[in-house]
């Protein structure tokens, strides 16, 4: 069911005030986002966040919600699938939930969309939605979309009803190449058609971005999920967007240019109208640093690529030196999200061949580092899982996006199994025969990967200096150990990580810690201290390998 069109009545007039019967309403409708509608949501924002978290005390939980939890049984996880494992979310200790796209489209992974107003029935209906959100923020949880909206498939009204059809009404919401809207431009990587996993092919194009109808169109898309009812009450409203496949010269072709200033910022700056403390987040295309998505693209945070490519290659040096750029380029009031996967990228877990201490190591950097800490759902059981090439594009990262292994026996109800039994992706499958990284094997194990992130988690929300303090990177010079000084005004935290397979030592000058006196070095994977010495001026102590330690300075 077309969510906008139920929903254009009452309240809801405010965003679509010239919906009419048989008009495609944000395509059609007139923009009644008028500055005296704007001003009262704005003064209204404040009495509404319900005292939610600022960012950069969230640990995000960044979901692909078709491999979740299967509330239906249709193998298929879904939005009440969300709903009913938040108390799991909240006992692993995140606070934020990050989606992937939620509107209808011919591929599993729902990018490029058939409609942009159109929930995938496959997770649900609109009520669904509004159900997870309200819940979300009873429970003083954050939730995010994910948002692309550069593409769309062959079904989509836009590219359906204007191709070869110059005179449709949609003709300039399409990048055409060639007379009569004959060749629609490609998509990303050069793509003008993409086979789903079930074999089935669909054209792609690209959305003309520079068109004013589509910018407008754009606005209230984004406005209608910051307040669904237009009330200025924003418990029914998502806190916050992900951009994917963020670009200022959209895929470097020279076609769509600027758009961070003639597109996006503008869509931030009004959303922002309607609830200034929305937090947007850039996916980089170019996975940099993301200076200027800071700056000329006004996004508040992007995703930490520097710093996750060298825990991946697990690259102390690299490490200190992304670390050190990150916080240089880095401008006040921004932020930086930390990670180690996610679903474009192999699973971790893989990378180091299910390696025990090397999986502690990063989830201590991924929690331990300035940033704001993002977890892809599965990380915290070690969920292993490479792309590959099944020459089917739409399957190759089928491997990296299973089913939540949530029991040991397979069967389990709410086990997402959507792509069972259809492809090699299948035979290739890392969850459907595994019996040893459950999380109900691991929640009962008091050593398991599982509860160290819980520990790490609980650690960094008690520390203020953990969540928001400034960094300051120690002993360099040392081959595989990693020593650094988390501090704020009020306290100072010692945390040194050995990359190490062997057992190290290290020193630090006494002068750079300010004191010493009765420090005790925690090993946060054994809890065992570490013994500590002070020689002319240094202090020595030995770390074991893949060693986690901390300690309070003051």
């Amino acid at each position: 069911m077309n969510f906008f069109k139920l929903l254009a009545t009452g309240a809801m007039v405010a965003i679509l005030a010239a919906c009419t019967t048989g008009q495609h309403p944000l395509t059609d409708g007139a923009n009644a986002l008028t500055t005296s509608t704007v001003g009262k949501n704005a003064q209204q924002t404040f009495a509404s966040t319900g005292g939610r978290l600022s960012f950069e005390d969230e640990i995000v939980y960044h979901l692909f919600q078709r491999s979740f939890y299967d509330s239906n049984g249709d193998n298929h996880g879904d939005l009440n699938g969300i709903t009913k494992k938040l108390d799991y979310l909240q006992e692993l200790g995140v606070t934020s939930i990050l989606l992937t796209p939620l509107y209808d489209s011919p591929f599993y992974h729902n990018y490029f969309a058939d409609d942009f107003e159109k929930i995938d029935p496959r997770y649900g209906s609109l009520a669904d939605y509004l159900k997870l959100v309200e819940e979300v923020h009873r429970r003083g949880m954050k939730i995010y979309m994910d948002m692309e909206v550069h593409y769309v498939a062959e079904n989509h009204i836009w590219f359906k009803d204007s191709l070869h059809n110059p005179d449709s009404r949609y003709s300039d919401y399409i990048l055409y190449n060639g007379p009569n809207n004959s060749k629609p431009e490609s998509a990303i990587f050069f793509l003008e058609e993409m086979y789903s996993y079930t074999g089935d092919k669909y054209k792609l194009a690209t959305i003309n971005l520079e068109s004013d109808k589509v910018k407008a169109y754009l606005n209230n898309l984004f406005a209608y999920w910051v307040d669904p009812n237009g009330d200025g009450d924003f418990s029914d409203g998502v806190d916050g967007f992900r951009i994917d496949h963020m670009m200022d010269d959209l895929d470097l072709k020279g076609q769509l240019t600027n758009l961070f200033t003639d597109l996006w910022a503008p869509i931030f700056a009004d959303i922002k109208r309607i609830n200034p403390n929305l937090v947007i987040i850039a996916e980089q295309a170019d996975w940099g640093y993301g200076e200027e998505f800071w700056t000329k693209g006004n996004v508040d945070a992007v995703f930490g690529f520097p710093i996750m490519k060298a825990l991946v290659d697990f690259d102390k040096a690299a490490l200190g030196t992304a670390i050190k750029t990150t916080q240089q380029k880095q401008p006040a009031g921004k932020f930086n999200l930390l990670f180690i996967e996610n679903h474009d990228t192999h699973r971790f877990a893989s990378v180091v061949d299910n390696d025990p201490g090397k999986l502690r190591v990063a989830a201590a950097a991924n929690m331990l580092l300035p940033g704001v800490p993002s977890l892809y759902y599965g990380q915290e059981i070690g969920m292993q899982g490479k792309k590959q090439q099944y020459n089917t594009s739409d399957a190759n990262d089928i491997p990296v996006r299973e089913a939540f292994n949530w029991k040991t026996d397979k069967n389990y109800d709410g086990m997402a199994f959507w792509y069972r039994g259809n492809g090699p992706w299948w035979a290739d499958s890392a969850v459907k025969d595994d019996r040893t990284r459950s999380l109900e094997q691991q929640a009962a194990d008091p050593q398991s990967l599982w509860n160290f992130y819980r520990k790490l988690i609980a650690l960094r929300k008690q520390k203020d200096a953990l969540r928001s303090g400034d960094i300051r990177i120690l002993n360099r010079e040392h081959a595989s150990v990693l020593s650094f000084i988390r501090s704020d005004g009020d306290a100072a935290y010692l945390i040194s990580i050995n990359f190490g397979d062997q057992p190290a030592r290290t020193n630090l000058a006494v002068a750079d810690l300010g004191t010493v006196g009765g420090l005790q070095l925690r090993n946060l994977k054994s809890e065992a201290s570490s013994t500590l010495s002070v020689n002319g001026g240094r202090l020595s102590y030995d770390l074991s390998p893949y060693g986690v330690y901390l300690t309070k300075l003051r």
